[in-house]
């Protein structure tokens, strides 16, 4: 496939609005640019910013489409790497073991959670044991899908601050030189 182009990006994040978001106060689409104002504040470069607003790309409509029958993470890595990057892919694919693991090793972190997010990380295995633990841990980005994590929980306020679709598209622009 070829390179995932500005207009095309564009398209996907719009594509979002309205999509519900598990139970959650925000649709698909305040959820992903929220998650990317969180990544912009914090000073991520434009790759991780990508990773964060596309964490959940699996759930959008052509990207299901294209992937049928994947978890929403595996779909969402699989469209990265085919049209972004293995960097975007791994990220977003580590998203949700990164829940997992943030239950499993910071004890105030499970109270964070939403309802929504406490009965999903029931359905994704729960708290993450000590060989998955030391796994996780000795992969390179790990930390930047903790990140991500983060930002994720915290992108599910309907009056929340969103990031411009314009700084997505420039922050793609950028990257993709």
């Amino acid at each position: 496939m070829s390179p995932l182009s500005g207009a095309e990006l564009a398209e996907l994040v719009d594509g979002l609005a309205g999509l519900p978001y598990g139970g959650e106060a925000v649709d698909q689409r305040t959820h992903a640019l929220q998650t990317g104002w969180f990544a912009a504040r914090a000073g991520a470069d434009d790759e991780l910013l990508l990773a964060a607003v596309l964490h959940d790309i699996g759930r959008a409509k052509p990207v299901r489409a294209a992937y049928p029958g994947l978890p929403h993470e595996h779909a969402g890595a699989e469209f990265a790497r085919d049209r972004l990057s293995d960097r975007i892919a791994w990220v977003i694919s580590a998203h949700v073991p990164a829940k997992r693991y943030l239950v499993a090793t910071d004890r105030d972190y499970a109270a964070l959670l939403s309802p929504a997010s406490v009965a999903s990380l029931r359905r994704q295995g729960g708290p993450m044991a000590e060989p998955e633990l030391a796994e996780f841990r000795a992969q390179p980005m790990a930390e930047q899908a903790v990140l991500v994590r983060r930002w994720d929980d915290s992108a599910k306020d309907p009056d929340g601050p969103t990031l411009a679709l314009a700084e997505v598209l420039a922050a793609h622009e950028r990257w993709a030189v």
